[in-house]
């Protein structure tokens, strides 16, 4: 999907992360858990941590929402994202992929306070389960669950 594509590392990897942006799960952590049915990163491994594909939930044929920590489908189509204008060119593949290379230290100024920006608008989900579902109920909102994983919130604890 991008090919050529080159950028500077300039932060350790998982740390020095702007004060507003604090993902309670990292790269690893989501694609073990089962994200994107599994049909995310998997024609670009060389690119990532070897680490963060051992326990992975991968499908490299098609996406699998049965893979998904809450057996659930929560993405739109590629295509969707592109309509609405939430494809950056640096990440074609969206949000998750801009976390991912942000985790490991890119930083692209602008950019980064955009998908910020998106990041802590996604809480509202968090605000919606906790008002409509019992503590830990993990079958309350399966869909919003699995969404809010798919933006680094642990909504196991909610």
């Amino acid at each position: 999907m991008q090919s050529g594509y080159r950028y500077e590392l300039v932060e350790p990897v998982g740390k020095n992360f702007h004060p507003e942006f604090k993902p309670e799960l990292t790269p690893q952590e989501m694609l073990e858990l089962g994200v994107f049915g599994g049909k995310y990163l998997t024609d670009c491994q060389n690119e990532f941590p070897a680490s963060w594909f051992a326990k992975a939930k991968l499908s490299p044929e098609r996406k699998d929402p049965s893979l998904n920590f809450f057996g659930v489908d929560a993405s739109l189509p590629l295509a969707e994202w592109k309509r609405k204008g939430w494809i950056y060119h640096e990440d074609p593949r969206g949000w998750f992929q801009w976390y991912c290379r942000y985790y490991l230290g890119r930083r692209l100024p602008g950019e980064d306070e955009r998908q910020i920006k998106r990041w802590k608008a996604i809480r509202r989900h968090a605000v919606a389960i906790q008002k409509n579902c019992q503590p830990l109920d993990w079958s309350c909102r399966r869909r919003q669950r699995q969404a809010l994983l798919h933006w680094a919130y642990d909504s196991r604890k909610i």
